[in-house]
């Protein structure tokens, strides 16, 4: 199992903080968030961005980025400063 983590305006959009998925077929987070955007047309509209930012184990990634059984995936809106 994939733990996967929602953020900010994400999460309130989704209605949803956290989540697990079963790792079959999943070898990296665009597969991943391929997967979770075939839910419904709520959870496509919100990981359709381009500017969704990822993190895999506290750490920063892309969508190219691998993921495997254990790994805590985080997605969250661009963070800005002010």
């Amino acid at each position: 199992m994939i733990k996967v983590l929602f953020f900010a305006g994400l999460r309130e959009q989704l209605g949803c903080d956290a989540l697990d998925v079963d790792t079959a077929d999943i070898a990296s987070i665009a597969e991943l968030r391929s997967r979770l955007a075939g839910k419904d047309a709520a959870w496509q509209s919100a990981l359709a961005s381009e500017q969704l930012q990822v993190a895999v184990n506290q750490q920063l990634a892309n969508m190219h980025a691998d993921v495997k059984d254990g790994d805590e995936v985080a997605f969250f809106p661009p963070v800005t400063g002010g």
